[in-house]
């Protein structure tokens, strides 16, 4: 997506001056760095010292599936410290996302499968979605 660091939700992830080597963003952001699809808010998964950053700007509460959660901006921006459902390993997602505009972005790959794992009524659309974009890279 040309122009993802004018995206109002991007203005305000990077006004927070998290390190960028120590996070990324997942959930459905992925999907609107690719131009798959418009994103409402933004999950991010931290570790180190953007999670220290997190703690320090917002309350910590219980996140789903056993980890911890910061919400900033009035909800619109999640951080976590962990990925659930399934076993996820933050490091991994985060040295393994793809950098678009100089941000981390969880691949594909993985929201796929995260979406399968949690079988919600919007993730069978997201599904469809991701399948047809990467059907459609692969055929480049």
């Amino acid at each position: 997506m040309p122009g993802l660091k004018n995206h109002p939700l991007i203005q305000q992830l990077l006004a927070l001056g998290l390190p960028p080597d120590d996070f990324a963003v997942f959930g459905s952001g992925p999907m609107m760095a690719h131009g798959i699809k418009e994103s409402r808010d933004l999950d991010i998964i931290a570790r180190g010292a953007a999670w220290s950053l997190a703690q320090a700007l917002g309350q910590q509460k219980k996140g789903g599936y056993g980890g911890n959660k910061i919400g900033l901006a009035d909800g619109l921006i999640e951080i976590f410290d962990s990925w659930g459902p399934g076993a996820w390993d933050a490091d991994e997602l985060i040295d393994t996302a793809e950098v678009i505009e100089g941000i981390r972005f969880v691949a594909l790959q993985n929201v796929l499968k995260w979406k399968k794992l949690m079988g919600r009524p919007k993730d069978a659309e997201h599904i469809g979605l991701i399948e047809t974009y990467l059907a459609g890279r692969q055929g480049r």
